[in-house]
This record gives structure tokens, C-alpha cells and sequence, in this order.
């Protein structure tokens, strides 16, 4: 019986080590880097976005990211109730993969008419970040 029980307790602790690296946390954007314009005619400006999700989390070059922005508004007219809304906001596309990070670019940006308008139109550092699921 002493056996048994070691042997559950070594099974618990296995998984439990193994849950510590699967709980969740929230994916940003957390650096952005871009040429500095020269003033060339025609001339292209490159902009990278670096996030904290990486081959660990599945990510490798080509993967698609879903970028949110979470705003959050008070309510005066509810006791100035505090709600946050986790809106779209494009896509991001990696071009380069570690293990724990990865350096994107633009794939998608949301400025339609439908779209909600943001102080900032463009991707920013604090943007969440996820894999897109087709």
C-alpha cells in the first residue's frame, strides 16, 4: 500500500510540474522597431513588432496573430462601473521565432468604417496578442 501511495504522489507531482508551464498568460506586443524614413522618393519603411509567444506556444515563421486592444471605459450613468472590451484590432504575421518570443510584421490592419476608432491607429506596445485558428 506504501508503494501505491508513493507512486500516486510522484504521478501528482509530475503533473503539476507539467501544468505550471501551461498556465495561461496574456501574449503582447512588447517592442516595436522601424526604419527611420530618409525622405526617398518611393522609399519603403519597414516596422517590426516583437511578442512574448514563441515556438513554445507553437509559433514559427508564417503563423498568423490575432492583435486586441483592451479599452476600458467607465460607466457614469452604473456607479462609473469600470468595463473593458478586448476589441480586434489586425493581424500580425511571424517572420522570425525563439523559443519564448517572435519578431512580426503587419499582415492586417483594421481601419474600416465599421471598425472602432482608437487613439492610435496602428499596433502598439501592451497590444495582446493570440494564434489564429482558421
Amino acid at each position: 500500500m506504501k508503494f501505491s501511495c508513493k507512486k500516486h504522489f510522484l504521478i501528482i507531482s509530475v503533473l503539476l510540474l507539467f501544468s505550471l508551464n501551461s498556465i495561461a498568460r496574456d501574449h503582447l506586443i512588447f517592442s516595436v522597431t522601424e526604419d527611420v524614413p530618409m525622405g526617398n522618393e518611393n522609399e519603403v519603411l519597414r516596422r517590426n513588432y516583437y511578442v512574448n509567444i514563441g515556438n513554445n506556444q507553437g509559433v514559427t515563421p508564417g503563423t498568423t496573430l490575432d492583435v486586441f486592444r483592451v479599452v476600458s471605459k467607465s460607466n457614469p450613468y452604473d456607479n462609473k462601473q469600470r468595463i473593458n472590451y478586448r476589441i480586434p484590432i489586425g493581424q500580425l504575421e511571424v517572420i522570425h521565432s525563439e523559443e519564448e518570443s517572435a519578431v512580426t510584421y503587419i499582415k492586417k490592419l483594421n481601419m474600416n468604417v465599421k471598425d472602432p476608432i482608437f487613439e492610435i491607429n496602428n499596433f502598439m506596445i501592451g497590444d495582446h496578442v493570440s494564434v489564429n485558428i482558421k
